[in-house]
């Protein structure tokens, strides 16, 4: 058998989505100008998988991305011509019809691109088993439910990298953990071992950055103001190394966005929890030492991840159905906006619930009700008084989907019965959706097992177990925090001066990452921005634990905010169901900063 050549050059990847829904202009942009070498898509959240499984059950040709299949068609030529691979989860709960469909199109097109299917990760079957097993929420605590609308365990590289090594052009997978699908590449490519934790670490840190598209390349940023191009924002590409050692984040020439180590720290610390034990299936990685140096414009090179023996286990994301929903809002106009809102939101509620009793039905099992322009979602932060332009939103939860429908009919009539200036019907009546909730749990991975199918014919493949498999957190040496300390005097100013922040969402649990903008500052943070301090400022969201962690290698902390999101997802109320909102809340935090730092700040 002839061996394998390896790559000695820099790998180019570029992720064209970072959700279910993500601008289609991304995939082109990178085939035609960014000169890649691997196209990469990511489209699945949590919930998504729920949706998915449910278009599933009324078609059995359905339950994946139909976005993936109409893109990679629309780049086939381009694809096969500039020899660049493709990986992508866009299986769904449905990888096989996926691929059979993507195949299909290229075959009329007379494209020949070898066609790999990842399955293995839909672990719906064995659902009664893991009941009887009694298995738990891994946060919660709460019994498995009677039924589920989905259950898959996240898979890692591994299968993929199979797949590319038997010459897959396109990889087409269902769950897998959203960094495998640039982490397989390099693998692949490069000849990395399944233990070597260092480098799987910094190519699974790639993965993180880039898997969100452009928030790794200005999108979102803090500093919204100083990135061009919101129109043409560039995709992000990682151009990584045989060593492992570093990899470059970058962008297209002449698109738009920001790549600055501020911007690439945010993605970094963007939706996870204790950064010295990040795990995922093929190494619990480390970044508490990671290092951002600009290394050319829009050029970023990121180095000092660190890895570890993979876990034992699968964590396995289940979604099941908990009742419904309604979710509706009107506009309210003219003086005290806020009040009258408040007040119509209140009436329109006991209005329906006297309905309710008057049909002998159940009353709500949630409400909730928020006067968006009055800045209710700050709670006793709010600072706007007398507007006179609010948005009402009503939202409630119920077992029966009647009693939802009841209440949609009757918020139109508070336009003749309650204050003036309401308005805002336009958009019709909304509708009751199911409540999906998430139900996440651990599994051994030895009893998951994965299979890789090329063109049709079953690949043989095993996952490869290393013998330090552990779950053992790490004992790094962590990079000291800057030891600044002044004796002078010191001026309350907002964290946004001193800080940059992104925040987002694990399920019902919230992230909020902060990041100095100096090595001082961020010793000013560490003594000033408590896990107490946070959770005193979000009182009126928080109802669980507040945790701190560090990552002084770029000055950042990252706050973890326990049952913060209203049950997050679909399974939330609030008009901000994923805490996207939550570090510029935190960004107003006022802190006490020595005037000297402050003097030195652009």
């Amino acid at each position: 058998m002839q061996k394998k050549i390896l790559r000695t050059k820099p790998l180019r990847i570029g992720c064209a989505t970072g959700f279910w829904g993500d601008s289609e202009a991304g995939a082109a942009q990178l085939v035609l100008h960014g000169g890649i070498d691997y196209l990469v898509f990511d489209f699945l959240a949590e919930i998504t998988m729920s949706l998915l499984a449910r278009a599933r059950a009324k078609s059995a040709d359905a339950g994946y991305a139909p976005d993936f299949v109409r893109i990679i068609a629309s780049l086939a030529g381009e694809l096969k011509s500039r020899g660049i691979k493709v990986v992508s989860n866009a299986g769904g709960v449905n990888p096989r019809a996926c691929g059979e469909a993507l195949a299909r199109l290229l075959q009329a097109q007379g494209v020949d691109l070898k066609i790999a299917i990842v399955k293995g990760d839909d672990l719906s079957a064995r659902a009664d088993e893991f009941r009887a097993s009694d298995v738990r929420e891994m946060f919660s605590g709460m019994a498995m439910p009677a039924q589920f609308l989905s259950v898959n365990a996240y898979l890692g590289a591994q299968p993929i990298a199979a797949a590319l090594d038997a010459g897959a052009d396109i990889v087409i997978t269902g769950r897998v953990v959203d960094s495998a699908v640039t982490l397989a590449p390099l693998v692949h490519e490069f000849g990395w071992s399944w233990a070597d934790w260092d480098k799987l670490a910094a190519g699974s840190l790639a993965g993180h950055v880039i898997e969100c598209g452009t928030q790794a390349t200005g999108g979102l940023f803090t500093d919204w103001e100083r990135v061009p191009g919101w129109d043409d924002m560039g995709f992000p590409i990682a151009e990584c190394e045989a060593s492992g050692e570093s990899f470059v984040l970058t962008k297209p020439a002449a698109t738009g966005g920001l790549v600055e180590p501020a911007s690439v720290a945010e993605q970094i610390i963007y939706e996870i929890g204790d950064p010295s034990a990040y795990l995922l299936p093929d190494v619990s990685c480390d970044f508490r030492n990671v290092k951002l140096v600009q290394d050319g414009p829009h050029r970023v090179r990121i180095s000092g991840a660190r890895g570890r023996p993979a876990p034992a286990s699968y964590k396995v994301s289940a979604t099941f159905s908990d009742g419904w929903r309604v979710l509706s809002t009107v506009m309210v106009g003219g003086t005290d906006a806020a009040r009258k809102a408040q007040r119509v939101g209140e009436s329109i509620l006991q209005r329906t619930r006297r309905m309710f009793l008057e049909r002998g039905w159940a009353d709500y099992s949630e409400t909730s009700l928020e006067v968006l322009g009055a800045e209710s979602t700050y709670g006793p932060h709010a600072r706007t008084a007398g507007a006179r332009e609010v948005v009402l939103k009503i939202a409630a939860k119920h077992v029966s989907r009647e009693a939802l429908e009841l209440l949609a009919r009757e918020i139109a009539p508070s336009a003749t019965a309650m204050a003036q200036g309401i308005t805002g019907f336009a958009a019709g009546r909304a509708a009751p959706s199911p409540v999906v909730r998430l139900f996440s749990f651990l599994t051994d991975r030895r009893l998951v097992n994965a299979s890789v199918c090329v063109d049709g014919n079953n690949l043989p493949f095993e996952e490869v177990f290393s013998s330090g498999v552990s779950d053992a957190s790490g004992d790094t040496p962590v990079t000291p925090a800057s030891s600044y300390a002044s004796q002078g005097a010191t001026r309350t100013v907002p964290l946004m001066r001193v800080a940059h922040g992104r925040s987002g969402d694990k399920g019902d649990m919230a992230n909020i990452g902060i990041i100095a903008r100096s090595d001082a500052l961020y010793a000013v943070l560490l003594k000033n921005l408590t896990a107490d301090s946070v959770r005193d400022y979000f009182l009126h969201v928080v109802r669980g634990k507040v945790s701190r962690y560090s990552l002084p290698g770029f000055n950042a902390l990252n706050f973890t905010l326990e049952n913060a999101l209203g049950g997050g997802g679909v399974a939330s109320l609030r008009y901000d169901p994923q805490g996207k909102a939550l570090a510029q809340m935190l960004l107003d935090i006022p802190v006490d900063v020595p005037v000297d730092l402050l003097e030195k700040l652009p």
